[in-house]
């Protein structure tokens, strides 16, 4: 007879050999999804649809029978996973940024949730020939654009979309979940007590948006305050953000508010404070961010069946050609009419309407309720999420070029790190000079820098030098002010095209009427400048690219931030 210590020991044997098994399953489907991942980017595949892809077919391995995980566990890591990602895309969302599409981002997040949810509801309740109500349901489920698809995939495909529509589409998904989880736990409400009216759940709502704004914005200013002050070697400093962040987002949510809206505000106030939060600490949160994802997706594909997910195409199909050509499309242009964006950028932001990891764990709500069909509406939804990402996000550099919504040219500034003490926020920018640029016309004494601005450093062909004059390909260093970042684009950047002259934004009407002749109507001002006259005609949403035209003139906005222009290319129209 086997001893105690030999049983024990048996058992811790047994113990640890699943254990490994466990986490050698674990590393090697993460490592063969980033490989992928890294493949599919060359045929314009998103990789998170790569990781549903490996979590999805990975049980169907004889030798991956056993991995089961429970939809609690799934919810659990959702949640986490979400909470992970919004903080690391409120960290990159500069705060005069989301003033300048607050606005019509909150009318997409609450109004366009709403309308989207209701146009797929009826349409699944006709093809599933199921109530109203589990219509509704599915449209409450996949009504809200996802954060993590959306951060992601505008971050890795090497676009860059003009400040408006990039801005109006991540401040979007970082706060539609309050709503989208609150129709989606209403319409639950409503199957499980059908004689309750949705309206009597407005109240929770409004608790969930007020809690989670009030929480976020308080324990976020804090935060900022901690990180700003508390000294720490490097590499901790992502870590006191992304523990205090996750602390906001569990404390939020005991608090009945929404705890991903709270994450993403404490996130943004963080970062706008630009005291400790460099590139480092971004590049250590944007890895976060990506294990996260590639958890989230992972256990997501496992939990789901490939024989379930056949059985609903037929009707999930038509469901998903509803939400992307019809539902959202005309959600984004009804909730965008009073803000006046261009056609071509509604267009876009309509058919740019990701759905990702959001719909998937809400689809899980009702399994977790027990309700009937819960089943089929989560392969549904998981269905259109697969749809989704394949089309909208493997198109995405076709839809930016067609719409005409690509930013005018490359960053010219290639690493910043923020400088500690004094009054003054300052930084330490790295640019390349570009070919053309306005610093290589004149000596290093002559160029106009922005104030506060100074040359520390200049590399030119693996070496430091101190030329008389820039060229093009050089490697300087500039310690400036944070809000004369923009204004040294200006100086590195290339020049305008087409040989269209550049001005100031300080400029004056009358400085145009008395160079180019142009007629002033009379209710415009001489001594109006040209960026207050482009906050009167974009309401403070300008963009590169926009054009205005002034009497015989086409203005093109050739640099803004944060609705801001900087400066302007001129060409001659055509009378």
């Amino acid at each position: 007879m086997p001893s105690l210590r030999q049983l024990r020991g048996a058992w811790s044997n047994r113990g640890m050999d699943a254990m490994n098994q466990t986490f050698l399953i674990a590393g090697l489907l993460c490592f063969v999804a980033i490989a992928l991942s890294a493949a599919s980017q060359k045929v314009g595949v998103p990789s998170l649809l790569v990781f549903l892809a490996v979590g999805l077919f990975a049980t169907e391995l004889p030798q991956l029978q056993s991995v089961r995980i429970d939809v609690e566990t799934a919810v659990l890591v959702g949640n986490l996973a979400l909470a992970v990602i919004l903080l690391d895309g409120g960290l990159r969302t500069r705060l005069a940024t989301f003033r300048m599409v607050a606005a019509p981002s909150l009318m997409l997040a609450t109004v366009g949730v709403v309308l989207t949810a209701v146009l797929v509801g009826i349409a699944g309740a006709w093809l599933l020939d199921l109530d109203w109500r589990y219509g509704l349901l599915l449209g409450a489920i996949v009504g809200s654009t996802d954060a993590a698809a959306t951060f992601a995939l505008l971050g890795s495909r090497g676009l860059r979309l003009n400040e408006r529509v990039e801005s109006t589409l991540e401040v979007e998904s970082g706060i539609n979940d309050p709503m989208a989880v609150f129709l989606t736990l209403g319409v639950i409400e409503l199957i499980r007590l059908p004689e309750q009216s949705l309206t009597a759940l407005l109240p929770m709502f409004l608790q969930q948006l007020g809690i989670g704004l009030l929480v976020g914005v308080a324990l976020g200013y804090l935060l900022s305050l901690a990180v700003a002050r508390v000294r720490l070697e490097e590499g901790l400093y992502a870590l006191l953000i992304q523990s205090g962040g996750l602390a906001t987002f569990a404390l939020t949510n005991l608090l009945g508010g929404s705890g991903f809206l709270a994450i993403y505000l404490a996130g943004m106030l963080i970062a706008n404070r630009r005291v400790h939060v460099g590139e480092d600490v971004l590049r250590v949160s944007d890895g976060f961010a990506w294990l996260a994802q590639a958890g989230m997706f992972l256990v997501l594909g496992i939990i789901t069946d490939v024989r379930g997910l056949l059985e609903v195409a037929g009707p999930a199909l038509l469901a998903a050609a509803v939400l992307m050509f019809v539902a959202r499309p005309l959600a984004v242009a009804a909730c965008l009419f009073p803000f006046r964006y261009p056609a071509r950028e509604v267009a876009f932001i309509g058919w740019l309407g990701l759905r990702g990891a959001v719909p998937i764990v809400l689809g899980l709500f009702p399994l977790v309720a027990a309700l009937p069909h819960a089943q089929v509406l989560f392969h549904i939804t998981f269905f259109i999420v697969l749809l989704s990402l394949l089309l909208q996000g493997g198109t995405l550099p076709v839809a930016a070029r067609l719409a005409q919504v690509r930013a005018g040219r490359p960053r010219a500034a290639i690493a910043t790190a923020p400088l500690d003490g004094g009054a003054r926020s300052r930084e330490v920018v790295q640019f390349i000079v570009a070919e053309g640029a306005p610093a290589t016309r004149r000596a290093l004494d002559e160029i106009d820098w922005p104030e506060g601005s100074r040359l520390i450093e200049l590399e030119r062909g693996g070496r430091i030098v101190e030329p008389a004059t820039l060229r093009s390909g050089d490697l300087v260093a500039v310690v400036a002010p944070a809000e004369q970042v923009g204004a040294l684009e200006e100086l590195f950047a290339p020049a305008s095209a087409d040989g269209e002259l550049t001005l100031a934004a300080s400029a004056t009407l009358g400085d145009l009427q008395d160079y180019y002749g142009v007629e002033l109507p009379p209710e415009l001002p001489r001594d109006m400048t040209l960026d207050a006259y482009a906050v009167r005609l974009l309401r403070g949403r300008a963009a590169s690219g926009d054009v205005l035209a002034l009497g015989g003139l086409r203005l093109r906005v050739r640099e803004a931030s944060a609705g801001v222009v900087r400066s302007f290319s001129l060409a001659l129209t055509r009378r």
